[in-house]
């Protein structure tokens, strides 16, 4: 059957479509989108939700002229279907194809790159107010769903937007989810109104009857209005009408029709307008639908019963389940700790544990700085915090784990995941940073485990610690650990995994194993390694790297971090202040001062050089040019000796 999806050139292709053809185009995009998430992976529950709110977008703005911003970016997919993005849309989230975020490089469509949220508002604020300034004449559209205006930053944006009344219209999807179950007074607020039939019927009344009443004087006009406006703050959240926006809604946000008179409305009248609409998340998808937080960022599945495709055998487990399971056996030690998530319970591996300790498991919603300081506080009142985080979020809360937390010492445990490159989801997710933004900071402790027990160890050592720890670790699975019993973790102390007698290799966490695996491809080439497990970023271990320096090894680090400021800036540092600084050479590798793209974490690594092969390439290369230089060096000190001798013993007489 013909596709009315295969003749959309762009948003101008709606246009001529009516209402049965619209209906008809959703579901086509909804079975696009099904197909294609379930062979590349990616955001399928909350792009199932906003078919027809998407089409009404570009049925009254015209994109690219007018911008429209997404919040988070992971419900763009039926925007980039219907902006010239379906030949390419099988090559979601895979390397060098489309990205599953906003990208303005991607297309002029997408207007402001997102893969946070809460960022919309301010984004498409910035751009009104632009826009004013300039003179020039084209409509701002943020969408935001209720989950991402729990987070401050939205808070900010819309009082400024009240305050300086520019034309802006914020969509408010209200779908009740926003990765895990929503939390927090603003989602039952919404709740209430959102689900209440008196609140729907009462507007429609009141609605009704002020539309029958004919021409009437000032004075019983004005009382009308009065009236109505009486009614709408009762039944209506006020809480946007006193930050200076017309509300309107709520609206079905699956009838394209009333969306559209809404998003038409709203644009006339001008001034800061907040349009509410209520979707179902993972709409049109029995599975996604029941299950919506499973569904909401999944791997391959079977396109038909949502299975997911077999990855094999479940042993070893990820480092987040890894991670998730110590934390229940700690809890079960230790009734003063706490686990906090800001709206990631699942992705962090919290889940068990806030089954079984539910008043001990905090989610705060979509608050990352919140987290941090909520954790200080619960801290300095005596319970042992552990805030559970992605990389990438955590980056939200700098100031407060510098003001709020390491400034007062407290014992706050921050369990970093995703740390390094994470893959498909690609720029904004990927964990580059943190070691960088950690490692200088005072009191701070920044720790990565090679495997899933060195993990366990870890979080029991930053437990029993007195002053803030960080534990960083990646997404995916473990390495098999070590066949032997590791030592214990103690502060400040790397371990030898290898003693070698050629180069020192000094590997952070997830580099561990790539060290080891290198090792094996560069004894082939005749050279012996030194493999070191860091364990520990800050401090480092000063002890060991003097050892190898005074062998005048060359040394080599390996992370899984921004070479800039990273643990191998730590290794330099401390050879550089050593006497025999000059004769020792040290190399830093790891992930580059750039924003990498999406793609599997094994072609991204393969294309950074962090694979073993290329390691084994590069470390060969630095091993052959040391023993030249020490060879060189050998027959300088030969020569020198010889020269010494002569003048010592003077020329021969005949």
């Amino acid at each position: 059957m013909d596709r009315i999806l295969d003749r959309i050139e762009g948003p101008h292709s709606l246009k001529s479509l009516d209402y049965s053809s619209l209906e008809r185009l959703a579901e086509e995009l909804r079975r696009e989108i099904i197909e294609t998430v379930a062979l590349t992976g990616g955001h399928l529950a909350p792009n199932l939700g906003v078919v027809e709110l998407t089409l009404a977008l570009h049925l009254v703005f015209e994109s690219p002229k007018d911008r429209i911003v997404w919040d988070v970016g992971h419900q763009c997919y039926v925007h980039k279907l219907l902006t010239g993005r379906l030949d390419r849309f099988r090559t979601l989230r895979q390397y060098r194809g489309i990205s599953g975020f906003p990208s303005p490089r991607e297309s002029e469509h997408d207007a402001f790159v997102t893969g946070h949220s809460s960022t919309s508002i301010s984004a498409g604020l910035g751009m009104a107010k632009a826009r004013d300034i300039k003179g020039e004449d084209y409509a701002v559209v943020c969408v935001i769903g209720d989950a991402s205006l729990s987070g401050g930053l939205a808070f900010e944006a819309l009082n400024h937007a009240g305050h300086l009344k520019s034309n802006l219209v914020v969509v408010l999807n209200d779908n009740e989810m926003s990765i895990s179950a929503n939390v927090g007074a603003l989602s039952s607020y919404l709740s209430r109104v959102r689900l209440d039939p008196r609140v729907l019927r009462i507007k429609e009344d009141i609605e009704y009857l002020i539309r029958r009443i004919p021409a009437i004087g000032s004075t019983m006009s004005d009382a009308v209005n009065r009236l109505k406006g009486s009614i709408k703050y009762l039944v209506v959240p006020a809480l946007f009408e006193e930050l200076g926006f017309t509300y309107v809604g709520p609206i079905n946000g699956h009838d394209i029709a009333a969306v559209c008179r809404a998003l038409s409305d709203a644009r006339r009248k001008g001034g800061p307008v907040l349009v509410h609409v209520v979707t179902t998340k993972g709409k049109g998808c029995p599975f996604a639908e029941s299950n919506p937080s499973f569904y909401h960022g999944v791997d391959p599945y079977d396109p038909e019963t949502g299975e997911p495709v077999s990855t094999g055998p479940g042993y070893p487990p990820t480092f987040t389940q890894a991670f998730g399971e110590s934390l229940v056996e700690l809890g079960r030690e230790c009734d003063r700790i706490v686990a906090i998530t800001a709206a990631m319970a699942k992705g962090t591996g919290l889940e068990a544990f806030a089954a079984e300790y539910p008043y001990r498991f905090f989610d705060v919603g979509i608050a990352e700085e919140h987290a941090v300081t909520f954790a200080a506080g619960l801290a300095k009142a005596g319970m042992r915090p552990v805030v559970a985080v992605y990389s990438t979020f955590l980056q939200r809360s700098y100031d407060q784990i510098v003001h709020d937390v390491c400034i007062q010492e407290l014992p706050v445990v921050f369990a970093v995941d995703r740390a390094g490159i994470v893959g498909e989801d690609g720029q904004t997710h990927h964990g580059m940073f943190d070691v960088t933004f950690l490692r200088h900071i005072p009191n701070m402790i920044v720790l990565a485990p090679r495997d899933h027990r060195e993990l366990s160890a870890m979080l029991r050592f930053a437990l029993s610690c007195n002053g803030p720890v960080a534990i960083r670790y990646p997404k995916g699975t473990s390495p098999v650990p070590l066949p032997w019993e590791r030592s214990p973790v103690v502060l400040g102390r790397a371990e030898t995994v290898v003693r070698g007698s050629d180069v020192a290799v000094i590997a952070l966490g997830s580099m561990v194993a790539v060290a080891e695996e290198t090792a094996k491809l560069l004894e082939q080439q005749g050279i012996s390694c030194w493999i070191v497990d860091a364990r520990f970023a800050a401090p480092i271990d000063d002890r060991i790297v003097t050892e190898i320096a005074m062998n005048r090894l060359p040394i080599v680090t390996l992370e899984e971090n921004c070479v800039e400021g990273g643990m191998g800036s730590a290794v330099s540092q401390v050879v550089a202040d050593l006497p025999l600084a000059s004769r020792v050479r040290v190399v830093n590798l790891g992930l580059p001062k750039a924003f990498v793209q999406h793609g599997s974490r094994t072609q991204l690594l393969n294309e950074l050089c962090l694979n073993p092969e290329c390691l084994a390439q590069r470390i060969g290369v630095i091993v052959k040019e040391a023993r030249s230089e020490r060879q060189r060096a050998s027959v300088l000190r030969v020569g020198s000796a010889a020269r010494s001798e002569g003048e010592r013993v003077g020329p021969r007489t005949p």
